[in-house]
């Protein structure tokens, strides 16, 4: 089926068909601009939509609800699923967009070439036609002059009255004008000749092929819409396995909510510690000189340690009511206004938060005292008189951050004489452990039961830490060694893999040992919350202890920012025991932090 065969004589027609078939073409790329620009607002607005909701910084002390940590695994999954919208729309700019660029610029520029063929063809078919036209009127007119010739010789030759001579000329005009007749004929008949030859060439050998080349390229035209169309399904087909994972941690994360354990922990946040109060005594006014006085005391007890349902009366004498969001406020430094429960929470968050400057403190003197020590081996890459007020700096801030320390650790030791109620968490956790056993719950939700023989072991899901080479060097001087080995853990000397420095975290913990192995410091592993994301720029290897290895591209959480040292600590979600932290280089990653 050819058109140069069915189609001989629709010249006009084909022209009008391919020109309509390219604009098509640019109709369906400027579809796919339309959906292009509809997928990239969708991510943006779903960035914007996950940005928004992010949780604010006097919203942290919620996110250790499951409710709350579920809704953070939704955001992140909505991250990730804009991330694929976006995706799908640079592969249809890439694939779809660009390549109908190009093939609609080919296409009409093959089309032009061809038309232009086709019509030098028409004019030259035309152009023989009016000379054979022009031969035929010259013969017919050559033919007309002379059969009159033929007939005037005729007349004159019977006409006894004209002269001998005067036929003579008549019969000479004849046989020029039969001569001209004859030239005319032979004119016309080559004229006609040559066209019928060019015809039967243009129409079939010269035009088909014009319109063969014609039906290929609206061929290609139309096989290079199937292939888009196919192209713009496949990448939408790419990024469904992702989105369908997306979709299932959003599954996941809603079955991670808890609604037990959220109960629990807001039994754990707000309980005070105190007893309820005992009943109250009848007093008979008619005997009231005579009330015993340790009657009286136990009144005097039973309203001063009475709360009210909001929690707003202290334990030593009612207080003026404050806002629900800060029903424990305290001003105090040791928070001795506050309830038995919530005090020690408070001392434990103090001692956790000065524990990790001193680590951080410690890692920046120690590189301080480095940059020194490379000053002093080479003095052109600087003075170490400049390091020197630095690190006077960082001595006295790291000396008054430990003597902070000490004197909260004092606080708590006088808080943990205070008896707690029998149903308090801290009461609990107090009676599993004279049982001889612990336990302690895993990131991942789970819970189990260790024997604990007075060392406390971290669990797989503990964090990491960074140096503090120089503090146990001064904490094994006390007596209390907060690292096995006894050297530095920052990630130029291997980067050691021991807790954080919170209350409970087993060895490693000044706190515990400086106080004594109490139940109180059994507390619940929370996880650091992130402070942002970051994107690996290169694939890196895990070569030291702490290290944790990435491939280019992998998104993670950015869980400690760079100290100086160059390495940045981060988390990487997985589904065996939660998470997996370790420090990877500065340089390598690409971090957006939250606002």
């Amino acid at each position: 089926m050819s058109w140069g065969i069915e189609l001989w004589d629709q010249y006009d027609n084909l022209a009008i068909h391919t020109n309509k078939g390219i604009e098509f073409l640019d109709k369906y790329a400027n579809f796919i601009r339309d959906r292009l620009a509809i997928e990239t607002e969708y991510a943006a607005k779903l960035r914007r939509l996950v940005k928004n909701y992010q949780p604010k910084k006097k919203e942290e002390e919620d996110n250790e609800f499951t409710s709350w940590q579920a809704f953070r695994k939704v955001l992140n999954e909505i991250s990730d699923l804009a991330g694929q919208r976006e995706v799908v729309a640079e592969s249809l700019q890439l694939q779809i967009i660009q390549g109908i660029s190009l093939l609609s610029k080919t296409l009409r520029e093959e089309r032009k070439k061809c038309l232009s063929n086709g019509t030098i063809l028409h004019q030259n078919l035309t152009t023989q036609l009016a000379a054979l036209e022009r031969a035929k009127r010259n013969y017919e007119k050559a033919y007309r002059d002379s059969e009159k010739a033929v007939e005037n010789y005729k007349k004159a030759d019977m006409d006894l009255n004209l002269s001998r001579a005067e036929v003579e000329r008549y019969k000479n005009i004849m046989t020029a004008k039969i001569q001209q007749s004859d030239d005319a004929k032979n004119e016309y008949a080559n004229q006609l000749q040559k066209s019928n030859n060019l015809q039967q060439q243009h129409y079939h050998e010269l035009l088909p092929e014009v319109f063969n080349r014609l039906q290929e390229l609206d061929e290609k035209r139309t096989r290079g819409i199937r292939e888009f169309i196919i192209s713009a399904a496949d990448v939408e087909s790419s990024v469904a396995p992702i989105i369908a994972r997306c979709l299932e941690g959003m599954v996941k994360a809603g079955e991670s909510i808890n609604e037990k354990e959220d109960s629990y922990k807001v039994i754990e946040r707000y309980q005070s510690g105190f007893t309820p109060p005992g009943d109250i005594p009848f007093e008979d006014l008619s005997k009231m000189d005579t009330l015993d006085t340790s009657q009286e005391s136990h009144y005097n007890h039973v309203q001063s340690s009475h709360l009210t349902v909001k929690g707003t009366i202290s334990a030593n004498k009612i207080k003026k009511r404050v806002g629900i969001f800060n029903i424990f406020g305290s001003n105090k430094e040791d928070f001795s206004d506050l309830p038995p429960n919530q005090r020690r929470k408070k001392l434990q968050a103090k001692i956790a938060e000065l524990q990790q400057k001193i680590q951080q403190e410690t890692a920046a003197r120690d590189g301080l005292m480095k940059m020194k020590v490379v000053y002093e081996a080479n003095s052109s890459l600087g003075n170490p008189m400049t390091v020197e007020g630095q690190l006077n700096e960082s001595e006295h801030k790291l000396e008054k951050l430990k003597m902070d320390l000490k004197k909260y650790q004092g606080y708590l030791e006088k808080a943990n004489q205070i008896p707690i109620a029998n149903n308090s968490p801290q009461a609990n956790r107090t009676h599993s452990m004279n049982n001889g056993h612990r336990s302690s719950r895993h990131s991942n939700g789970s819970t189990e039961d260790n024997n604990f023989d007075g060392d406390f072991h971290p669990d797989d899901a503990g964090s990491l830490s960074r140096s503090d080479s120089e503090d146990n060097v001064a904490q094994i001087q006390n007596g209390h060694n907060n690292n096995n080995n006894g050297s530095s853990a920052s990630p130029e000397s291997g980067l050691g893999t021991s807790h954080t420095s919170l209350p409970g975290s087993g060895h490693g913990s000044t706190h515990e040992n400086a106080i004594g192995e109490d139940a109180y410091y059994e507390t619940e592993m929370e996880p650091l919350q992130p402070l942002g994301t970051c994107r690996a720029l290169y694939p890196f290897e895990a070569t030291s202890e702490g290290s944790i290895p990435m491939n280019e591209g992998e998104e993670l959480q950015v869980i400690e920012i760079d100290q100086g040292d160059g390495w940045t600590r981060v988390r990487r979600i997985n589904n065996t025991n939660g998470w997996d932290e370790g420090f990877v280089p500065t340089s390598y990653i690409e971090c957006t932090l939250y606002a």
